[in-house]
């Protein structure tokens, strides 16, 4: 289909031929703005022998993809990468550009924009047209939401973490149209990726899990943590943490929710141990069930959470455990 106004493309990754679900769900939002703005949602696809998974992205919402195609671009070129969108994007000029927040996102996202001399907002937690149909761009800043446009350069760029957005229903009966790219063979590279090496995730993965259980600074030392993370054990939850909990080094970096961290979207999320700041509060997204423990009654993440318990929880948990314990395997009727 033919634009009126310059497209809203999305970036897409994947690994080992799969495309994330980050790129799907960026591609789902991005349908929702294309059509507020009535134009196309295009993306970009490169790797090795991915031409099966185009009808994946055409079933989010995609109207045109970008292939490109070849055995050099299996594993992600960052100088590659960066020369093939600056060069489509100089020849079909996008309205926006969307990428995803990754280890590859995070770095080709910049080395695009600094070419195309345009804005970039990193880490954006939601995205919306204004009335004059110019991109907001929302971020946690001073205590609330902040809104960056970009009104005079073009495209308009941001990178969004997984989980910001639901992955949309997919219509696999939807079709569009593939452009095969012309990729170079070679280009001077200082940097080239030989191999990958990808390390086993340990516990429940924090993004697809159904109940998160998230520490923070109350846990007060090691000994209180093992107690939070005995908690998701036994609730077979994913364990996130908060920044204090990852500077004491009782978490590790990938467990931290948040502006800086992971974004989760669960059934129930449980917070022990933390004041409710929004850089944590901001990476829980359509939670259905927020539940906060804290021994101090006017910590602000009892304002916004659906339960609060009022405990210290060297205290609570062990004696909840035993509870969850008590009801696991039994028969519940309602």
């Amino acid at each position: 289909m033919e634009s009126r106004r310059g497209s809203v493309w999305v970036i897409a990754e994947q690994i080992d031929c799969r495309i994330l679900s980050v790129s799907l769900q960026l591609i789902g939002h991005a349908r929702k703005l294309a059509d507020e703005l009535e134009t196309s949602v295009e993306v970009i696809l490169l790797g090795d022998k991915i031409e099966g998974q185009t009808q994946q992205l055409f079933a989010a919402g995609a109207d045109r993809v970008y292939l490109g195609n070849a055995p050099h671009l299996s594993f992600y070129q960052p100088e590659i990468y960066t020369e093939i969108i600056v060069k489509l994007a100089k020849e079909r000029q996008p309205e926006i550009i969307l990428i995803g927040s990754t280890s590859m996102g995070r770095e080709l996202a910049p080395l695009v924009a600094a070419r195309l001399e345009t804005g970039l907002t990193a880490h954006s937690i939601d995205l919306l047209l204004d009335e004059n149909k110019i991109l907001e761009q929302r971020v946690p800043a001073y205590g609330g939401l902040l809104s960056i446009i970009c009104p005079k350069r073009r495209p308009q760029m941001a990178t969004i973490a997984r989980g910001v957005f639901p992955i949309p229903e997919l219509d696999e009966k939807r079709t569009g149209e593939i452009v095969l790219l012309d990729v170079p063979g070679e280009i001077p590279r200082r940097i080239q990726t030989l191999e990958i090496i990808r390390e086993e995730p340990e516990g429940v993965p924090l993004e697809s899990t159904p109940i998160v259980v998230a520490g923070g600074a109350g846990a007060s030392d090691l000994a209180g943590w093992r107690i939070i993370a005995a908690l998701a054990e036994a609730l077979n939850a994913a364990l996130g943490s908060t920044r204090p909990a990852v500077d004491e080094g009782w978490a590790g970096l990938e467990t931290m929710i948040g502006q800086s961290g992971k974004m989760v979207s669960p059934e129930l999320y449980i917070g022990v141990g933390l004041s409710g700041e929004l850089q944590h509060m901001v990476g829980i997204v359509r939670a259905q069930v927020m539940v906060a423990i804290n021994n101090d009654p006017k910590s602000p993440v009892f304002e916004q959470v659906d339960y609060g318990i009022v405990d210290d929880c060297r205290e609570f948990i062990p004696l909840f455990i035993e509870k969850i314990k008590e009801y696991q395997g039994k028969q519940v009727t309602c």
